[in-house]
């Protein structure tokens, strides 16, 4: 028996509001989890002015054809993720919406059980096209990466 979990258990193990979104998509067709993708790109909150003011600081998301920028704060145990995305990569942007609003106010611990492959999980994988998928995978990777670096201390906090 491998420690491999099931589909079923890793939907299971996210934080609730991430549960929520993945299995709406998980009920959606193909086609339906386009048009759900795009309403969470449109509904994306821009990035706050303190951070827009210095995007520099951001850390890219290099394996994404488009260019993506994200930020983490542990505020009081919850994560927040900032990330910005072009208006003109909706598929992009709609994924990076779905993991900033499932994740927000997670504690780290769940960010870290957070599976990479939460683009499998809603289906896109069924939609959209595997170099697009390589980038979405990365997204979650950095986003770990930062908690870890947050926890330990190793990233700034931009005031």
């Amino acid at each position: 028996m491998s420690g491999e979990l099931t589909t079923e258990e890793k939907i299971d193990a996210l934080p609730a509001a991430l549960r929520e979104i993945v299995e709406e998509f998980r009920d959606a067709l193909p086609q339906e989890r386009l048009e759900y993708l795009l309403d969470f790109a449109l509904g994306m909150p821009d990035l706050p002015e303190r951070l827009h003011a210095q995007r520099d600081q951001m850390e890219q998301v290099h394996e994404c054809q488009t260019p993506v920028f994200v930020f983490t704060e542990i505020k009081n145990g919850a994560v927040h993720f900032y990330i910005d995305v072009p208006r003109e990569s909706p598929t992009v942007r709609g994924y990076a919406a779905i993991v900033a609003e499932g994740l927000d106010g997670a504690s780290p611990d769940e960010v870290l059980q957070t599976p990479e492959d939460i683009h499998f999980l809603l289906g896109l994988h069924e939609a959209i096209s595997h170099q697009r998928l390589r980038g979405l995978h990365a997204l979650m990777g950095y986003l770990k990466r930062q908690v870890v670096a947050k926890m330990a201390g190793k990233l700034g906090v931009v005031s």
